[in-house]
């Protein structure tokens, strides 16, 4: 089976580009180290990081960095993927 890279790169960038944008939206929202605080503290770990406060640019060069670099991997996979998946003809 044959995957399309263009398609692949496409739902790659967008499904980490949502992630990050839920990510700054909980900066926006003030709940950011809230939520890392207690994942820190569930694992075992004294919390090292502070978040910072939001800005509106920083989240954009975020998301769009993320969108571009999940597209180029989901592309690259797609091609190995289709170099390495067996042909099968129906």
């Amino acid at each position: 089976m044959r995957i399309d890279p263009m398609r692949t790169g496409l739902i790659f960038g967008f499904f980490l580009a949502a992630f990050h944008a839920g990510w700054a939206l909980l900066v926006a929202l003030g709940w950011a180290q809230k939520l890392m605080d207690f994942i820190f503290w569930a694992h075992f770990i004294t919390p090292l990081y502070r978040i910072e406060p939001f800005e509106a640019a920083r989240a954009a060069i975020l998301i769009g960095f993320v969108f571009v670099a999940g597209a180029i991997m989901g592309w690259m996979a797609a091609l190995l993927w289709n170099a390495l998946a067996p042909n099968i003809s129906r």
